[in-house]
């Protein structure tokens, strides 16, 4: 049996082209949070596809994207135990954990850039207006991750798909497997709460 640890998630099964009853893929996880090898490999086989295609659409570079799949999946398995059925599918579970992780990825990319430009521009002149509008997104940047920050789990992680995934509500909605109202409903309650924390911020 192929090590689910490092398999390539580019290259999914059939299984995870098929699909898997969604009460399998919670008895998959169950098993492995009393650390059931098997039915974890069970579990990759089954949704890699998904959690790779996810990921590779919010890093846009597949070497990255095979790296934060492998972190998801180590994630998973260690944190298995926390999944609760009661709050959403498994697929949607390991789907926000798997967005997450690659928007966690994405922003420490921009935070190198950040830093080489700030590098750069201690190393050259620049126009006072260039640097004061970088101060200005630096601060913007710092503004919204401390808003998100306030948000709750469940509607951080909707309105992170909706505004950073780029996905519609229904689209939301199926991955995270809640209903199309509940999906809308974390995502209105999130920006209302962005809008207010960035008000009391400003």
């Amino acid at each position: 049996m192929m090590d689910p640890m490092t398999a390539d998630p580019s290259e999914p099964s059939e299984q995870a082209l098929r699909g898997v009853p969604a009460d399998q893929l919670v008895a998959m996880l169950r098993a492995s949070a009393r650390g059931d090898e098997a039915a974890f490999a069970r579990l990759y086989d089954a949704t890699s596809a998904r959690v790779y295609g996810l990921v590779l659409r919010v890093v846009r570079d597949r070497a990255q994207a095979e790296e934060v799949a492998q972190e998801v999946y180590l994630d998973v398995w260690r944190s298995s135990a926390r999944f609760d059925p009661a709050a959403g599918s498994a697929m949607g579970w390991l789907l926000t954990i798997a967005h997450r992780k690659a928007v966690d990825r994405v922003r420490s990319a921009q935070s190198a850039t950040d830093r080489e430009d700030r590098y750069g521009a201690s190393t050259q002149d620049r126009a006072f207006d260039t640097t004061a509008e970088r101060v200005e997104a630096s601060l913007e940047g710092q503004r919204v991750r401390r808003a998100l920050a306030s948000l709750t789990e469940t509607q951080r992680g909707a309105v992170e798909l909706a505004y950073l995934g780029g996905y519609t509500h229904t689209e939301v909605a199926s991955l995270l497997g809640v209903p199309l109202g509940t999906a809308k409903t974390r995502i209105r309650d999130g920006l209302i709460r962005l809008r207010d924390t960035l008000g009391m911020q400003s």
